[in-house]
């Protein structure tokens, strides 16, 4: 896929330092949450919450989270 390209995952991630809050969509929801790195394929979050498309939290805030590069729709601060 092209997620797995080294190149493109910088992109999705190069401007933000480590510990910066930020969004990262998936499919029907999005996880907020302090980044925490890219490791073996997969963006870390720490301190994060998930939240349905429409804005409603969806669970409890989580100390890690992992999320695949190739089900990552969108990156926000």
């Amino acid at each position: 896929m092209l997620f797995r390209l080294r190149g493109i995952i910088v992109g999705l991630f190069d401007n933000y330092p480590i510990g910066t809050r930020l969004g990262i969509g998936t499919d029907s929801s999005y996880w907020v949450g302090h980044f925490g790195g890219i490791r073996d394929g997969v963006a870390l979050l720490t301190k994060a919450q998930l939240y349905a498309n429409m804005g409603k939290p969806i669970d409890g805030i989580r100390p890690l989270v992992r999320i695949p590069i190739c089900q990552i729709t969108f990156v926000s601060e």
